[in-house]
């Protein structure tokens, strides 16, 4: 049985105050890192004591996995919206496109909160916490692109899986350029210092680059063989 990472007092505990609680958490190990995040300081900032804190919490660890918990059901929620649509590929690939673009300020905690997990001490923890976080994305984008391909929406040669894996990380490496310091300075450098103000570009041109991917019919690849 999994062990929770919460004491029965915090489940018990008003709404508002747990989220109050994660809220800060999250706040603070986004901002700080995980070994740098103070437990005693999270506290204060949520406005209860340190023997409160505890009395929710074993361990700074199981207040970073509830925090990372948290952060994953926002993932859960922001992919199903846009990937449950009946749209053509193209469509909700715009669509993903302009929630990571709007969603990168609120979001950018949850960015960084991911990359954290590699400092856990659990090594079965930090393992389980990436699966989770990968799973939704793979289920989600393996998914629609096998029903895209079975619709004729997409190019028929194409393995679903490594697409998947493909259009994942382009989309990953977009939502860092908007939230990570080291990313938006490499998106300036290759798209020039107002890449950042034009959404409408960035938009734009990576739908090209998906199009072409995407539609690339066998007819043309057999030419290209040829």
């Amino acid at each position: 049985m999994e062990r929770k990472h919460c004491k029965p007092a915090f489940e018990r505990a008003d709404p508002a105050r747990r989220e109050t609680v994660l809220q800060t958490g999250i706040d603070e190990f986004s901002a700080l890192g995980f070994e740098n995040a103070n437990i005693n300081v999270i506290a204060k900032k949520a406005g209860i004591s340190i023997g409160l804190m505890y009395k929710y919490f074993e361990t700074k660890e199981d207040l970073f996995i509830l925090c990372l918990e948290e952060a994953i059901s926002e993932l859960h929620r922001v992919i199903g919206e846009v990937l449950e649509s009946d749209d053509k590929i193209l469509v909700r690939a715009e669509k993903l496109i302009r929630t990571i673009q709007e969603a990168a300020e609120p979001n950018s905690r949850y960015v960084k909160l991911y990359n954290e997990i590699t400092k856990m001490s659990d090594e079965k923890n930090v393992r389980y916490y990436a699966d989770r976080i990968e799973s939704v994305s793979y289920e989600a984008y393996t998914g629609f692109l096998a029903r895209a391909k079975a619709d004729g929406d997409i190019r028929p040669d194409c393995d679903e899986r490594l697409f998947a894996f493909f259009f994942d990380s382009l989309l990953m490496t977009l939502q860092f350029s908007y939230t990570c310091d080291y990313y938006k300075e490499r998106f300036t450098v290759y798209c020039g210092e107002d890449i950042l103000e034009d959404n409408e570009k960035v938009v734009r041109e990576l739908l090209k680059f998906l199009e072409s991917a995407f539609t690339f019919s066998r007819e043309d690849v057999k030419k290209l063989e040829n």
